[in-house]
């Protein structure tokens, strides 16, 4: 399994979680999340990416669709924040 790093590349209007670009949580082990800075996740944002986290955080074929995928987005299209993702080694 791969620990999935979701970075804030973007927020539009206001972010009711309060992200900012930069803030950061973990997926590890495709189901333990841990936050950075803001200390909170959002249950919305967090609900919709989940499928594709758990999928992400898998040892997958090269060829896989998921391999492909760069950015999520929260489901709030007025207040919408964008998370990249990438797969990073980090020690447990």
């Amino acid at each position: 399994m791969h620990t999935v790093k979701c970075t804030v590349q973007s927020v539009k209007g206001f972010c009711s979680a309060g992200y900012k670009v930069g803030d950061t949580f973990y997926v590890k082990q495709a189901f333990i999340v841990e936050a950075e800075e803001p200390k909170t996740i959002c249950l919305h944002a967090l609900s919709a990416m989940t499928p594709y986290l758990t999928a992400y955080g898998r040892h997958t074929d090269e060829e896989d669709w998921i391999n492909r995928k760069k950015e999520f987005q929260c489901p709030d299209s007025t207040n919408s924040v964008v998370f990249s993702v990438e797969r990073v080694d980090i020690e447990d």
